[in-house]
């Protein structure tokens, strides 16, 4: 082999490896490509994962303050309905005041003018605290006496068989502000 047989089988061994490698260089470039979708799709299914996350934190959270805002809502509300609650309580002994007034007023029949006067009074304090949300609970003789509705102050005989175990007097009138018994009525029940 002569020199130049030599240099043409160098030649042609280069040539055969630099298109070896050109034909390798781009299987490699494909790998790492394929690998670097797959690390990028990895990426972004973490990104889209982390999205979710971040979604499900964001509706939870709104779902909370939504329900803390009815509520607050709501506690304000009972506490302006019951606001005047101790005020209403204050104002009972004057209507029962007012009431036994007028029970004695109308056995007096030379007092007309005093009990049309205090009638007026009463009758006007009763429709002021009505529009504030004062009401009165209803109870009568012969009613049945119900434990969560009313307080027994004492027990008595029966006048009559039909009496037993219902209210046979009110001694004390009860009332609501609003749904909420402020005061309970109380009463005399037959035993």
């Amino acid at each position: 082999m002569s020199k130049k047989d030599i240099k043409e089988d160098k030649k042609s061994n280069q040539v055969e490896d630099t298109a070896t490698e050109t034909v390798k260089e781009p299987e490699t470039k494909k790998t790492s490509e394929k690998e670097s979708q797959q690390e990028e799709l990895t990426v972004e299914e973490k990104l889209q994962e982390e999205l979710v996350k971040e979604k499900e934190k964001f509706m939870r959270l709104f779902a909370e303050f939504e329900n803390y805002k009815k509520r607050t809502t709501r506690e304000r509300i009972e506490l302006f309905k019951t606001a005047s609650q101790d005020v209403m309580l204050a104002m009972l002994p004057i209507l029962d005041d007012f009431e036994r007034a007028l029970t004695h007023i109308e056995e007096d029949k030379e007092a007309e003018e005093l009990r049309k006067g205090v009638l007026l009074i009463y009758q006007k304090l009763m429709s002021t605290l009505e529009q504030k949300g004062l009401s009165k609970i209803d109870v009568k003789q012969g009613d049945a006496f119900n434990a969560d509705d009313h307080e027994a102050v004492t027990q008595i005989p029966a006048p009559s068989d039909d009496l037993k175990g219902k209210i046979i007097d009110v001694i004390e009138k009860g009332y609501k502000l609003g749904d909420r018994v402020i005061r309970f009525p109380k009463v005399v029940i037959g035993q």
